[in-house]
């Protein structure tokens, strides 16, 4: 698999900030003419839930007979795709130095509601599909949804699907269970092994995909009758019998949701997956899968030549959530003493990392030279992992209650590995919501508080524009420069903090940075990385400098120094 490939991507470059956090969050200058190379293995992923981001479309919050009747923060409130695209015509992800999109599942999922023990729940967080074949309509339709992968993709940012292979939706009401041949309801997994983790259901009333089934299967009768209703009963029908012809797979439950699933990069060049509950899956269906959508991807770019995103040379990326995997796990995941699998050769390029929360307790220079260590000279190196300190359904985030918004900022976007944001995370969004009475995962679900940034609240002693602002600041950077991320990492002094990062290719550096974590330096050393005469920029001040004698002396400093050399055409 490669890697690292020197793509062009736009990069938002920010051009003369002052050294102030206390100003509004700035309206940084982003020059079409500045490019820089893209690495997966230094995507900024900002994770969002579509339903509590932003609400552009107030027409669509109840459809399909849902009702605002749910538990506290257990029904739909709102947000959808057209809340996404709004977002990406302000610029927002583009400020914030984004590469790439990852949102909750879009397809369609079940109409009513169920009780897991916390309340009346629906479908809003897209976990529960229902139909893998339509945008669900609380969120909005195909073409939104297309819309917003264009526009993504014209800002240089590629966008991850949220894929489910493992399981349906609970039965509701309104909603039936899937054939026997379809899904399995019992036993309920104990996670002992592997066996006990993967041939059974996560929890009650969630029933399981026969993924391991050998005897073919037909299309449910409630997909039929309602595919009739919708009118395209006879293409989808059309559609499935050229695959299962054309690949020769039969016609299993986990080929017909492949089928599906592939069918988002088939049509819309989605340029990447991430996989939901991977490891509760036999792991040759991520394999088929893979397979199957970087072929899509291929052809995709073919057929459209007139998108920016025909001209990307990345192959088709996967990142797997196998809960609990950390970074030292290398290579295998262990389902106990005596199983474990290799997630990685069955086409995942990286595994999301449940470490970073409680390694983010260390020393900056102890977790950047222990991941550097385990990426580039472990049996991780040529693949990566995706770090992250809140997500939707981590009851262990980092600094839930948001006391260290910098410290966090600089622990997420400058350990070695990919970044993901969760939505809401640089501007402070409190991952606790007792107030409300919420229970469980619903404290990390809140709706993003954009009133808040707007009149700039204040959370735990820190203004969120300010927080905002330094997260676009290190955002900018780390876009600009793919070493960030996905180079080697070395320290460079310990009081105060400066380290490198260089990016190599062979033996040719293709990328450095320098990173100092004081407000009151003198110089800067940048020996090694920098030749005396090399003019870099700080992507904090936005100060341009030359080096001298292996330093850097700026006119001013931030409270972080982040230089590399300004991007130039290629």
């Amino acid at each position: 698999m490669q890697r690292y490939t020197s793509l062009l991507l736009l990069a938002a470059l920010l051009v003369g900030c002052t050294g102030n956090t206390s100003q509004e969050a700035p309206d940084h200058e982003y020059s079409t003419d500045v490019l820089a190379p893209f690495s997966w293995d230094n995507a900024l992923v900002y994770f969002l839930l579509t339903d509590r981001f932003y609400n552009a479309d107030s027409t669509n919050d109840q459809s399909v007979g849902r009702r605002a009747n749910g538990a506290p923060l257990r029904d739909y409130h709102g947000g959808d795709i057209r809340g996404i695209i709004k977002k990406l015509d302000e610029g927002y992800f583009q400020k914030l130095g984004i590469n790439v999109i990852w949102t909750t599942p879009p397809y369609e999922n079940i109409h009513g509601f169920t009780d897991e023990g916390t309340g009346r729940s629906y479908g809003f967080h897209g976990y529960w599909p229902r139909d893998w074949t339509r945008i669900d309509p609380n969120l909005g339709t195909m073409a939104d949804y297309r819309e917003m992968v264009q526009k993504a993709h014209a800002q240089g940012i590629r966008v991850l699907l949220d894929v489910i292979v493992n399981h349906t939706g609970p039965v509701t009401v309104v909603d039936t269970q899937w054939p026997a041949d379809w899904v399995r309801t019992e036993p309920q997994c104990t996670y002992q092994d592997f066996e006990s983790t993967v041939s059974c259901t996560l929890v009650k009333n969630l029933p399981d995909i026969r993924t391991d089934a050998s005897n073919p299967v037909e299309l449910p009768e409630f997909l039929v009758m309602k595919w009739k209703s919708e009118g395209r009963y006879d293409q989808e029908v059309k559609e499935l019998d050229e695959f299962f012809e054309t690949t020769g797979y039969p016609r299993l439950p986990k080929y017909y949701i492949i089928k599906w699933l592939v069918d988002y990069v088939r049509e819309l060049g989605i340029d990447g997956f991430r996989v939901d509950t991977a490891k509760h899956t036999e792991p040759g269906v991520w394999g088929d899968l893979y397979r199957e959508a970087a072929e899509a991807l291929v052809a995709w770019r073919l057929d459209h030549p007139e998108s920016v995103a025909s001209k990307w040379e990345d192959d088709f990326y996967m990142v797997g959530e196998v809960y609990n995997y950390a970074i030292d796990h290398g290579l295998f995941f262990p389902y106990s003493d005596q199983d474990s699998v290799n997630f990685y050769a069955e086409g995942f390029h990286a595994m999301i990392n449940f470490a970073m929360k409680s390694d983010a307790q260390g020393s900056y220079e102890e977790v950047f030279a222990d991941y550097s260590q385990m990426l580039h000279n472990g049996e991780l190196a040529g693949f990566s992992t995706m770090n992250y300190l809140a997500s939707h359904d981590d009851g262990g985030p980092y600094d839930k209650f948001r006391e260290q918004p910098y410290r966090a900022a600089n622990m997420l976007l400058l350990t070695p590995g990919a970044a993901q944001i969760y939505y809401g995370d640089e501007i402070s969004r409190v991952l606790d919501a007792s107030d409300l009475g919420a229970q469980g995962d619903a404290h990390l679900r809140t709706p993003m508080d954009w009133k808040g940034l707007e009149e700039n609240d204040t959370v735990a002693g820190h203004m969120v524009q300010d927080v905002l602002a330094y997260y676009q600041k290190l955002g900018t950077f780390r876009n600009a420069h793919p070493a960030v991320g996905a180079g080697v990492h070395q320290q460079i002094q310990a009081e105060p903090y400066v380290f490198s990062r260089l990016l190599m290719d062979g033996e040719t550096v293709t990328d450095g940075v320098v990173v100092a974590m004081a407000d009151s330096l003198g110089t800067v050393p940048v020996g090694g990385v920098f030749a005396d005469g090399t003019e870099v920029m700080d992507y904090y001040t936005g100060a341009r400098v030359k080096v001298a004698e292996g330093h850097v002396t700026l006119p001013e400093y931030g409270p972080i120094v982040l230089l590399g050399e300004r991007r130039k055409k290629y």
